[in-house]
């Protein structure tokens, strides 16, 4: 009996293991779940990863925007004094790599499997961005090695910065030619910068080619290039095509400035004693938008770096706050402005790099400033007729960059990157700082000396040094 009722129990679990064994792969798989993500959906995260780092306040803020002197603080000076923190510096380096230059390529990859051209030019773009912004930050950086563990590089080579742009503007034509082409579509719902509109990514891949040649335009003839876009690209037309990233009204997902400042009660970010006084005498009405009045209904900034401070003479209460336009958390987090081209052209203009009136370009990027802003018409008139603001021939180079300088405003690492290109407005080293010179780089990441040495001591050698003060190639 009980070998029979073994054997028929045998039997039982033989066909229940063989019906659920059945079709497994299929009945078990989670819908929800997929193994292969479409391109369009990584477009969310990549943009806002990027936006994020730009805008921390201890990025943008304290290695930007204190270092170009449009903002200082009242404590807390340790970065406006040059003595960035090692973590920070890490952590540019980290999330530029590993979330948007690796979330770019999974696109592109992605993209090109799907025969989706569109949404390969955005992967394209933004990877485009990222190794710029990581070239202008430190120099020599990994670009044709990057993100190829996969195909066994573990320690990639750093490339000169010269062969970074020159990668750069291959890519960024390609994604031109790509949404030239007219064909695949990006998820408008992923795509929070434009909505889905191509149209709009190929005026920002050309506007951030235009702005790229520029920075090197003082390493090499760059009029051809600068020529052909300005002639016969699709580039910025309005306010309306910025590339700037919308953010939401609450935390997490506002900006990272308010984040900060307000939703952290980190109050000690204030108005430099420049920007004030630089806009004081343009008679400049952004004044009141840039900065808060004090305590005493001044408009009042500090001067950079300084902590020796007598009598509270710079403190949290007589010192201007940043303007609450800029402390909104909708305030939009900008990667480039129709201003800022508007202003790059007219320097081309002035400088025979491109054809067309310098003045008008130069007139074109006030206006844009003003009316993001919320300054139109016969104000912007009124200001542009100002003997000092309206464009003169002789001190063209001066007018350009300092109206570049306060239309760049809060986007800290561009505003500082920009003075660091053209010298102006003229700024000297923060007070009581380490040393006599305003930041040309960020240092490398300490972390590569542990995993990938012998290539960035190649790199330090070939930039001459891995200081703050060691020039980036197109300062040299």
């Amino acid at each position: 009996m009980n070998t029979k009722l073994y054997s028929v129990l045998l039997m039982i679990g033989l066909i229940i293991i063989s019906g659920c064994t059945k079709d497994f792969e299929e009945i078990n798989t989670n819908p929800n779940d997929p193994t292969e993500v479409p391109s369009g959906l990584l477009a969310a995260d990549l943009l806002r990863n990027a936006g994020n780092r730009l805008y921390s306040t201890f990025v943008g803020g304290d290695m930007g925007s204190c270092w170009s002197q449009q903002w200082a603080k009242v404590q807390y000076n340790d970065e406006a004094r040059y003595r960035p923190r090692e973590s920070v510096i890490e952590s540019i380096w980290t999330d530029m790599y590993e979330d948007v230059v690796a979330d770019s390529k999974s696109i592109v990859t992605l993209a090109t499997e799907e025969e989706n051209p569109a949404m390969q030019a955005v992967g394209l773009i933004m990877q485009s961005y990222a190794f710029l912004l990581l070239t202008d930050c430190y120099g020599d950086v990994p670009f044709s090695e990057a993100g190829a563990a996969s195909e066994g590089i573990f320690e990639p080579v750093y490339d000169t910065q010269e062969a970074v742009y020159d990668g750069v503007f291959a890519m960024l034509d390609e994604a031109n030619d790509l949404i030239d082409g007219g064909e695949g579509s990006i998820l408008a719902g992923s795509d929070i910068m434009y909505g889905g509109d191509a149209s709009k990514w190929q005026m920002f891949a050309n506007s951030l080619k235009f702005r790229a040649l520029m920075r090197i335009s003082s390493k090499r003839d760059v009029s051809a290039d600068l020529s052909a876009i300005a002639s016969s690209r699709a580039v910025f037309g309005s306010n309306a095509d910025e590339a700037k990233l919308p953010y939401l009204s609450s935390d997490p997902n506002a900006n990272p400035i308010y984040e900060t400042i307000v939703f952290g009660n980190r109050a000690e970010f204030k108005v430099s004693d420049v920007l004030v006084d630089k806009l004081n005498s343009l008679g400049d009405p952004r004044l009141g938008v840039y900065a808060q009045a004090n305590d005493e209904g001044e408009y009042r900034g500090k001067p950079a770096g300084l902590i020796d401070i007598p009598n509270n003479e710079y403190d949290y209460a007589n010192v201007s706050a940043i303007g609450t336009q800029y402390l909104e958390p909708t305030a939009p987090g900008y990667f480039m402005s129709y201003a800022q081209l508007q202003f790059l052209m007219a320097e081309a203009a002035h400088k025979g790099l491109i054809s067309g009136d310098a003045a008008t370009f130069y007139g074109n990027g006030v206006r844009a400033a003003m009316e993001t802003n919320g300054f139109t018409g016969e104000a912007v008139d009124a200001y542009l007729a100002q003997a000092n603001v309206e464009f003169n021939e002789t001190n063209a180079l001066s007018q350009i960059g300092d109206q570049m300088w306060l239309a760049l405003f809060c986007q800290g690492v561009e505003a500082w990157t920009e003075w660091r290109r053209t010298g102006f407005p003229e700024l000297s080293a923060a007070l009581e700082a380490d040393f006599d010179e305003i930041p040309s780089r960020y240092t490398y990441p300490a972390i590569e000396q542990s995993v990938n040495s012998a290539n960035l001591d190649a790199a330090i050698s070939n930039m001459g040094g891995n200081d703050l003060t060691t020039k980036v190639w197109w300062m040299q």
